[in-house]
């Protein structure tokens, strides 16, 4: 039978060991990336799966003063459509990292 410190060493060292794959899979989440639309397609909008968004397009034929305000409106829904689609990429990257952890359904991992 282990001794208390010994159980207590194996736990440190467990937790330190998914600490690091927390840190990589957040590394890994920075590099993967997604794109949201909206309007078919004339408002696109570049993210990472950990939502740092890297580049938002606009097609020339929404750049008129009189339509500034669905302009404004499709790029909100771009981004979050792009947001979305960050937030699957994630769960699924971190599903990889958990597989076979005994985490309770529903038990949310956090994230930076």
């Amino acid at each position: 039978m282990k001794s208390l410190e010994e159980m207590i060493a194996a736990a440190q060292s467990a937790a330190q060991t998914i600490q690091t794959q927390m840190e990589q899979a957040q590394t890994v989440l920075d590099t993967i990336e997604v794109e949201g639309a909206a309007g078919g397609g004339i408002v696109r909008i570049r993210a990472t799966a950990k939502g740092r968004i890297l580049g938002v397009s606009i097609d020339d034929s929404l750049m008129d003063v009189s339509e500034k305000q669905m302009l404004e409106d499709l790029v909100a829904a771009a981004i979050n459509d792009c947001r979305a689609k960050a937030d699957t990429a994630s769960n699924a990257e971190m599903a990889k990292l958990t597989q076979g952890l005994p985490i309770p359904p529903g038990f949310k991992m956090p994230f930076s």
